[in-house]
């Protein structure tokens, strides 16, 4: 058997465009005969899997669940809303949390070489499975997992947005379920980026300072008024603010009037036991993914060109 040398397998990606991995495969399958690797990774589907990984995949499916009582929040994308709602495609993703709640990877390489659910092969082997039947790119863009506290997943729109709540406490009651799912939706709806207003990053106010003040002194009605007027109605500005930006501090979208640290606190004394909102993680399909907008002109202009 022919010696496979990591020129070859990069001689082997550079012409296919198929994956360091799967280029080695082929390679030791193949005895070192590079045409032969060429047929075998177009055989299987992986040489245009690496063609078509220069699309953009912003579409997607954002998924939280528990496992045993790990929260586990992870995003997969794909390049349309066909392929995200296809059973295959969602099968994965929701196996993949299995892996994550099981193996607890560092990271997305090491997720990629974690054995599947099956026991058959990798992640990675099981995302190229999905790939050859459904023949458009995949990525595992992101995941987090949780293994303390009492965890509270909510996904929404069959995987658009997916939150997992953690709380700390010592109540198992439904009622405290019940709080985290509450609270998860709230998260998904109002987008908070701050679990509590003590979080806030004192530069981010610094700078929200200065940009307020300025704004104030500009503005034709303050003209007469002290800096130290100025200065309060601006920290006023910002506490409302807070009311924005920190989930604690937000008005709870079910309530009457209250905030979601006054709600968390009533459902504490009804279950008779100490509830804290430990933190919280929301995944967003595509979010920060540029989409690209090419036209067709444009598309057939560069065929042709």
């Amino acid at each position: 058997m022919a010696a496979v040398t990591a020129k070859m397998v990069n001689d082997l990606r550079q012409s296919t465009g198929a994956g360091l991995m799967d280029c080695k495969k082929a390679l030791v399958a193949c005895d070192g005969d590079m045409d032969k690797a060429v047929d075998y990774l177009r055989e299987k589907g992986l040489a245009s899997a690496g063609k078509k990984a220069s699309r953009v995949a912003a579409e997607g499916m954002a998924y939280a669940t528990v496992i045993d009582g790990v929260g586990v929040v992870v995003e997969v994308n794909c390049e349309s809303d066909f392929v995200a709602s296809n059973e295959k495609f969602t099968g994965f993703v929701k196996d993949l949390a299995k892996v994550i709640a099981k193996e607890d990877p560092a990271d997305v390489e090491a997720l990629q070489a974690c054995q599947w659910v099956d026991g058959t092969m990798t992640v990675a082997d099981a995302k190229n499975e999905v790939f050859l039947a459904l023949r458009e790119n995949m990525q595992i863009r992101r995941f987090a997992r949780v293994d303390e506290g009492l965890n509270v997943p909510y996904v929404h729109m069959n995987g658009k947005v997916g939150v997992l709540v953690t709380l700390d406490t010592a109540s198992t009651a439904d009622a405290a379920v019940e709080l985290g799912k509450d609270v998860a939706m709230q998260i998904c709806a109002m987008r908070p980026q701050y679990l509590d207003k003590s979080l806030v990053d004192e530069a981010f106010i610094a700078h929200e300072k200065e940009v307020r003040l300025a704004q104030a002194k500009q503005d034709p009605k303050n003209a007469k008024k002290p800096e130290n007027i100025i200065e309060k109605i601006v920290m006023g500005g910002i506490e409302k603010y807070y009311k924005e930006i920190c989930l604690l501090q937000q008005a709870y979208v079910k309530g009457e009037g209250e905030d979601v640290a006054a709600h968390v606190a009533a459902v504490a004394k009804e279950v008779g036991a100490p509830i804290t909102v430990k933190g919280y993680l929301r995944f967003e399909k595509g979010e920060g993914i540029e989409k690209r907008q090419d036209d067709l002109a444009a598309e057939v202009a560069k065929m042709i060109g």
